[in-house]
């Protein structure tokens, strides 16, 4: 091999490693992130993650020196950082319909008494960015801020899912096909199909303890003002609270609601934008 083919394999292979580390890092901080208020520790990360522990690691010590992630002295749990924060606002800017979805979900949780949800789509993906927990004093904890799962597991998951043309549907189920095999036991390709023609005839979808046994949910999409899937609202409670009766009073709550978050973010100049369906790392 010449010194000018060896250097660009060289040069080659370090592009890649670096696109790897960057993956790996960004791995770390979703999963730091999924522990909201909580925290997490190192092997916590290291399992949730499936990395080695080197190098988790090495990820989280960069991360601490950019500002990205912090770790708390005494119980040695690492949260978000203050550049997350900072990031996150300049985000909000152009990102904004989860910002305006705040008072919406509060609105909801007090009105129902149950928990309310706003999540967002990432490709093919959901991710619950709000949470607020109404005043029934049983509550599930089958979704959390930060919480990420493939597109049509979970009530506003599927409820963006069944939003989506055919072809966008069936292409979410691809690049997911591998990862709801192995995390999702109760799921397939097949009762996803189905799942997504139910919600269509009916207004809604409805999760009925697919995740966790005895937490059920029901979820409607919400539209930017580009008129692509942006997101959904949902509410989750304990089976007993959510029977036919009151899921459909509840569907008809929620799409009202949602139809007032897409005008408020019509009139707030929330930016329009595509959302490619391109499959991301969990």
């Amino acid at each position: 091999m010449d010194k000018e083919t060896g250097d660009s394999v060289a040069n080659t292979a370090t592009r890649v490693d670096g696109a790897q580390a960057i993956a790996r890092a960004m791995r770390v901080l979703r999963a730091v992130a999924r522990t909201a208020q909580e925290g997490a520790g190192l092997l916590a990360l290291t399992r949730e993650t499936g990395l080695n522990k080197p190098t988790v690691h090495r990820m989280l010590s960069a991360l601490v020196a950019e500002g990205m992630l912090e770790q708390d002295a005494s119980t040695r749990r690492y949260f978000l950082g203050p550049e997350c924060h900072v990031m996150g606002n300049i985000a909000a800017q152009r990102h904004g319909l989860s910002r305006l979805a705040a008072d919406t979900v509060a609105g909801l949780a007090h009105d129902c008494g149950d928990s309310a949800f706003f999540s967002i789509r990432r490709h093919v993906f959901a991710v619950c960015v709000l949470r607020v927990d109404g005043d029934y004093p049983l509550k599930t904890h089958a979704l959390l801020p930060g919480d990420r799962h493939p597109l049509g597991v979970g009530a506003g998951s599927l409820a963006m899912l069944a939003a989506l043309p055919d072809e966008d549907v069936q292409q979410c189920l691809d690049a997911n096909a591998a990862l709801i095999e192995q995390r999702y036991p109760n799921y397939s390709p097949a009762l996803l199909w189905s799942q997504v023609k139910e919600a269509r005839a009916q207004g809604y979808a409805a999760n009925r303890g697919l995740i966790v046994p005895g937490s059920w949910g029901i979820g409607v999409p919400v539209r930017g003002p580009d008129g692509q899937v942006a997101g959904a609202l949902s509410i989750a409670a304990i089976e007993s609270r959510l029977d036919e009766e009151r899921q459909f009073q509840l569907a008809k709550q929620l799409s009202r609601e949602a139809k007032k978050l897409e005008a408020l973010a019509e009139g707030a100049g929330v930016p329009r934008r595509d959302v490619p369906a391109r499959p991301r790392s969990p």
